[in-house]
């Protein structure tokens, strides 16, 4: 039996919530690859869970803004010296330089992994100087790595066009469970999860509210955590939202499966965005939920193969209709949470593992 290759993994942001590395490290760990998973420490973070792989948090005194991206990138390369894996694992731009640097200097694989697409981000898209920098870091680094893949076929095939390099899509979905019949739950919670950042359609959802016949759960934080809860107090609907905070990813689906509707709202405002194919869509799906979801092509096109959301603009009118008929269509709601069963056994984690290891042993 050959000698086990070690993989270090690095992100930027907090471990305990990024379910798609906690998959993708668990699922390499799992079929004899060493890992080490390496992220940031926030001033709020807590303790890291238990898994099959090695896990370092990096404390930065910067934690958001330009500082903090070249603090915790010199800080990433100093530890990435003393660390000697065979393939270096860089999510992101945003770690991609001292990953790429590291493995050319000592002649390893490089592996990037694009969780999105970085330089069309809304907090970058309409920043001239910052949007320069990233695309600088990408023409030098992303066409020396030895493997790419992103999240959905869309951006697989821009990113293959713009660096020159072959990137392959692995969905960022969980694993499927099987379950009895999904029953119809009896209240009428509206559930979102993820960031409380702008462009997700939060404002629009939340006004929407006004005119629904229901209670909306908000499970996530994040730049707009307050001014969302102010807008919650100035509209006088207290009653009626509930922001949950964060929630562990281990402890996400008990809220889930007690909504009847979900949202997955995004607003046009980059291409990262238009082109995205976000977990929560297919957390959803495998809960049996039906949702409301960005009218984008990545949706599009799952949703014309198995119809398992109401498609919408991110527009409070559409946003009202949509979530009523959901609420009072039995039909229609029965309709997509069949579809969604069918789907899920299509888009899983275990389908997804396999073109993962794939690609790994393949290096």
């Amino acid at each position: 039996m050959g000698k086990q290759k070690s993989i270090i993994i690095t992100v930027t942001n907090d471990l305990t919530y990024d379910q798609r590395m906690q998959r993708h490290a668990s699922i390499l760990a799992n079929n004899g690859f060493t890992v080490l998973l390496v992220g940031r420490e926030l001033p709020a973070s807590k303790p890291l869970g238990e898994f099959g792989f090695a896990q370092k948090r990096i404390k930065c005194k910067f934690n958001k803004g330009k500082l903090f991206y070249l603090e915790y990138n010199l800080r990433l390369i100093w530890f990435l010296i003393f660390c000697k894996p065979d393939i270096y694992l860089a999510v992101d731009l945003d770690t991609l330089l001292p990953n790429y640097l590291i493995a050319k200097a000592r002649h390893k694989k490089l592996v990037f992994d694009s969780h999105e697409y970085f330089t069309e981000v809304p907090e970058v898209v309409d920043r001239p100087l910052t949007k320069h920098i990233w695309e600088c870091v990408g023409s030098i680094a992303v066409s020396g790595a030895d493997l790419a893949y992103t999240v959905g076929p869309t951006l697989a095939e821009i990113f293959t066009k713009k660096y020159g390099l072959k990137f392959y899509s692995i969905l960022n979905v969980p694993a499927l469970v099987r379950t009895e019949t999904i029953e119809k739950p009896i209240g009428k919670v509206i559930f979102y999860q993820g960031a409380l950042n702008i462009g997700r359609g939060l404002e629009s959802l939340i006004l929407a509210m006004r005119l629904v016949n229901g209670e909306l759960w908000i499970a996530g934080e994040g730049d707009l955590s307050m001014a969302l809860r102010e807008m919650v107090k100035r509209e006088k609907l207290d009653a009626k939202i509930k922001f949950l905070g964060f929630i562990l990813p281990k402890d996400l689906p008990a809220y889930t499966q007690q909504a009847r509707v979900a949202c997955n709202l995004l607003e046009p405002m980059g291409l990262s965005y238009y082109y995205s194919l976000a977990n929560k869509y297919f957390d959803y799906m495998h809960a049996g939920v039906p949702q409301i979801c960005a009218n984008f092509p990545e949706y599009k096109a799952i949703n014309s193969e198995f119809e398992v959301a109401v498609l919408v603009s991110c527009i409070e009118e559409e946003i009202v209709l949509a979530l009523n008929n959901l609420l009072e269509d039995s039909d229609l709601y029965e309709r997509l949470q069949n579809n969604c069963s069918l789907a899920s056994q299509v888009y899983n984690l275990q389908n997804e593992s396999q073109k993962l290891v794939q690609l790994y042993q393949s290096l």
